[in-house]
C-alpha cells in the first residue's frame, strides 16, 4: 500500500517516513512539504492513503485536500494536525478527509490504523473503521 506524507516539517515527515517504512505492507511513495506538491505527487504516484498536516509550506491542507477528492475518492485522506479545533476537524471531514488526528496525542491510534490498513485494506475500505 502506496503512502504520501504531507507536512511541513522535516522531522515529522522523517518520523512519519521511518514509522511507516517499519509497516509490513506499507511503502513511502513520496513525500511533500507544500500544497502544490503534494497535489502533483498524488497525481503522479496514485497513492493509496495521503496523510496531511493543515499547515503546509505554501498554504493549508484542506486546500490540499480538495484537489485530491477532485481526483479520487478512493484515496484514504489521514488528516493529522497540531490545529485540532472543532471547526477544523468538522471542515476537514466535510471536504472528504477520512481521519483526523491529533498530532500530540494520537500519533500512536494514526499507527495502529495503518497497520489495520495493510493487514485489512477491504475493511479499512468498508468504513467500519472508527473516524477520528
Amino acid at each position: 500500500m502506496k503512502v504520501l506524507v504531507v507536512d511541513d516539517s522535516d522531522i515529522l515527515r522523517e518520523r512519519l517516513v521511518t514509522m511507516i517504512s517499519g509497516i509490513t505492507g506499507m511503502v513511502v511513495a513520496g513525500e511533500a512539504r507544500s500544497v502544490g506538491v503534494a497535489v502533483e505527487s498524488h497525481r503522479r504516484l496514485r497513492p493509496e492513503v495521503v496523510i496531511l498536516d493543515i499547515q503546509l509550506e505554501d498554504g493549508d491542507g484542506i486546500t490540499a485536500l480538495k484537489a485530491i477528492r477532485k481526483e479520487s475518492r478512493l484515496t484514504k485522506v489521514i488528516m493529522l494536525t497540531n490545529y485540532t479545533y472543532p471547526q477544523y476537524r468538522f471542515k476537514c471531514l466535510q471536504e472528504g478527509a477520512d481521519y483526523f488526528f491529533d498530532k500530540s496525542t494520537e500519533f500512536e491510534q494514526m499507527r495502529a490504523l495503518l497497520e489495520q490498513m495493510a493487514v485489512a485494506p477491504r475493511l479499512a475500505d468498508s468504513g467500519t473503521a472508527e473516524r477520528h
